[in-house]
C-alpha cells in the first residue's frame, strides 16, 4: 500500500510540475507581462497644442511592431518555426485582448523568404500569417512591405511586389486616415533611386502624395488656403503625416542608440550601409522635403533607436517582435490625435526567462525522481531487513 501510494503521489507531482511550467510558459507568462503596459495619455504629448490634449475618444490608438520574419521552407527548421511562431501569436493575441487597439501597423519583414519562395510556400505562409495575427473587425491591421517580402532592390520586380499587394488587398505606398489622422505608408525598398521601373512608380505615387498632404494643410484655417495649384488634388485632413516604413532614414550608425532593446554594446558603432542598413541620404531628405512628418516610425535593424533628423523630425525604430532576432522582443504603443502623439513601449516576455523556467522544472524533476529512486531503494533495504529478521526468528 505505501508503494502504491508513493507512486501515485510521485506521478502527481511529475504531472503538477510538467503541467505548470508548460502552461506559465505557453499561454500564462504573456497576460502579466503585456498587463503591465497602458495606452499613453496625451495630456503630455509631444506636438500638443492643447495642454489639456484632445478627448480620449478623438485619439487614435495604434499597437505598431515589426519583422516578424515567419520562417520559411528553406531555411527554418521545424521546431524554430513552431516555437517562434507561437510566441509571437500568443504575444499578439493577449496583446489585443488586454489592449483592443483600434489598428495594428506591421512595419515590413513579415516574411523570412518571401524574396525567394514558390507560389506553394508563398502561399503555406500566408495561411499561418492569417492564423497567427487574426484580429476581429474592431481592429484594423495594416502590413508594410519589407526587403525580404520582397527582396532587396536587386532582387524586387513586379511579380513580388504585386503578390504581396494582392494578399494584403492594398497598395504599398499610401495613406491611411483615422479619425483625422493620416498615416503614410512608404514602400522604402523601391527608394534606391536608380530609376528602376519599381523606383520611379513608387516615387511617383510619393510625389502626388506630397502634393495632395500639402495642399491638405494650406486648406487648414493655419494654412493661408488652397492655392490654383492644388487643383484636382485630393484632400486629407489638415494634419502633418506620421510617416511609417520598413527602412530607417539615414544615420550613421546605433552610436547614440540607449535603452534595454537599443542593439549591443560591440554592435552600436558599426556603420551602417546606405540603401541596405538604412536609405540613402538623398532619399531620405526627399522624403522629409516632401512630408514634413511629424513623426517617422521605422524597423529593419531589429533594435529600439530614437533619433531626431535635422533637429525636428523625430524618428522611432521599432524592435522585432520575434525571438528569433532578440531575446526581449517589444511592440510600440501610440495614442495619436491629428495635433499631437505620445507613445510608450512594451516589452514581451524574454525568451531566458523561459528557457530558466524549462531549466528549474527539469531540476525540479531530477530532484523528484532521484528522491523516488532513494525512497524505493530504502523502503526495499527495510523490507529485506524484516524478511531476514523473521528468517532468522525460524
Amino acid at each position: 500500500m505505501p508503494r502504491f501510494s508513493a507512486r501515485w503521489m510521485v506521478a502527481l507531482l511529475l504531472i503538477v510540475v510538467v503541467g505548470g511550467a508548460f502552461f506559465f510558459c505557453e499561454y500564462l507568462i504573456y497576460f502579466p507581462t503585456i498587463l503591465k503596459c497602458a495606452w499613453p495619455r496625451l495630456g503630455h504629448a509631444r506636438g500638443a497644442e492643447d495642454a489639456d490634449g484632445p478627448p480620449a475618444d478623438a485619439a487614435v490608438r495604434a499597437m505598431v511592431l515589426s519583422d516578424t520574419h515567419l520562417l520559411g521552407a528553406v531555411g527554418g527548421h521545424w521546431f524554430d518555426k513552431l516555437r517562434r511562431e507561437w510566441q509571437m501569436e500568443r504575444a499578439f493575441q493577449t496583446a489585443l485582448w488586454l489592449l483592443r487597439p483600434e489598428i495594428v501597423f506591421i512595419l515590413g519583414d513579415i516574411f523570412d523568404e518571401g524574396k525567394w519562395s514558390s507560389q506553394k510556400h508563398w502561399e503555406d505562409d500566408v495561411r499561418r500569417f492569417h492564423r497567427m495575427f487574426r484580429h476581429s473587425t474592431d481592429t484594423e491591421l495594416v502590413v508594410l512591405v519589407g526587403n525580404h517580402d520582397i527582396g532587396f532592390h536587386y532582387e524586387m520586380d513586379w511579380f513580388k511586389l504585386q503578390r504581396f499587394e494582392k494578399v494584403f488587398n492594398a497598395s504599398s505606398t499610401r495613406i491611411v486616415t483615422k479619425k483625422g489622422v493620416n498615416f503614410l505608408l512608404v514602400n522604402s525598398v523601391a527608394l534606391h533611386g536608380d530609376g528602376c521601373p519599381i523606383c520611379q512608380s513608387v516615387e511617383k505615387e510619393l510625389i502626388k502624395l506630397s502634393r495632395d498632404i500639402n495642399c491638405s494643410l494650406q486648406g487648414s484655417p493655419s494654412g493661408g488656403g488652397v492655392t490654383d495649384s492644388c487643383d484636382g488634388s485630393q484632400l486629407y485632413p489638415p494634419s502633418p503625416p506620421i510617416m511609417l516604413q520598413h527602412y530607417p532614414l539615414y544615420r550613421v550608425s546605433d552610436a547614440g542608440c540607449t535603452g534595454q532593446d537599443a542593439a549591443p554594446p560591440e554592435e552600436r558603432h558599426l556603420l551602417f550601409r546606405e540603401k541596405y542598413d538604412v536609405l540613402s541620404k538623398e532619399a531620405s531628405q526627399r522624403l522629409l522635403h516632401w512630408f514634413k512628418p511629424r513623426l517617422i516610425l521605422s524597423g529593419h535593424t531589429h533594435s529600439g533607436c530614437e533619433v531626431l533628423h535635422d533637429n525636428k523630425y523625430p524618428e522611432v525604430s521599432v524592435p522585432s517582435f520575434s525571438w528569433r532576432n532578440r531575446n526581449n522582443p517589444s511592440f510600440i504603443l501610440a495614442t495619436v490625435s491629428p495635433s499631437s502623439y505620445t507613445l510608450s513601449k512594451c516589452f514581451l516576455p524574454e525568451e531566458s526567462t523561459v528557457i530558466g523556467v524549462y531549466c528549474s522544472a527539469g531540476a525540479c524533476l531530477l530532484l523528484l525522481f532521484l528522491a523516488h529512486c532513494l525512497w524505493m531503494k530504502g523502503l526495499l533495504q527495510c523490507l529485506s531487513l524484516c524478511l531476514l529478521g523473521k528468517h532468522k526468528s525460524l
